[in-house]
């Protein structure tokens, strides 16, 4: 299954997408969630030591999260904001650390949490405005990593069909 986070308030982005992905899958759902409460994380790793799995912060991503951790791949819409992803967008990431355990292990080479369920999405990325594509490249295979996942790509608004072939 393939989930796609909107935190915009352009829905062309997800009607485009909705039209392309149906021609090539319809095992993919979209979640309009410009309007919804999506807190930063506190970084109080209660989601670690105290309610393992669960966030303790009581808002909208909850239903998200449930959503993430049985999705093949997860797809962010986001906004830009002083060259990176806009605070709505980055916060959909953040929040996917109840997905993790407090273990740690090698992995690549490098130190990750261990993640606590058997399947976590791919992470792939589109940005509306302008940003460093080259940055947040990379930024998302780092942040795809943390999970023990590979990046699917970063796309600009009008790649959408780039993106889309990376879908299917």
């Amino acid at each position: 299954m393939i989930l796609i986070v909107n935190t915009t308030a352009d829905t062309s982005v997800t009607d485009e997408l909705k039209k392309r992905m149906s021609e090539c899958t319809t095992d993919f759902e979209v979640i309009e969630a410009e309007s919804l409460k999506i807190s930063h994380c506190i970084g109080c790793n209660y989601c670690w030591l105290k309610t393992p799995g669960e966030c303790t912060i009581k808002d909208d991503y909850e239903m998200i999260l449930k959503k993430v951790v049985h999705a093949d791949q997860m797809w962010v819409v986001s906004d830009t904001a002083l060259g990176f992803i806009d605070h709505k967008g980055k916060n959909v990431y953040d929040r996917m650390i109840p997905a993790l355990t407090m273990y740690l292990k090698f992995y690549k080479g490098q130190l990750r949490h261990v993640p606590r369920y058997q399947k976590l999405p791919d992470i792939g990325l589109i940005y509306l405005g302008s940003a460093d594509k080259a940055f947040l490249k990379r930024w998302n295979e780092r942040a795809a990593l943390n999970f023990m996942r590979k990046s699917l790509g970063v796309f600009e608004r009008d790649e959408l069909k780039e993106a889309v072939s990376c879908m299917c």
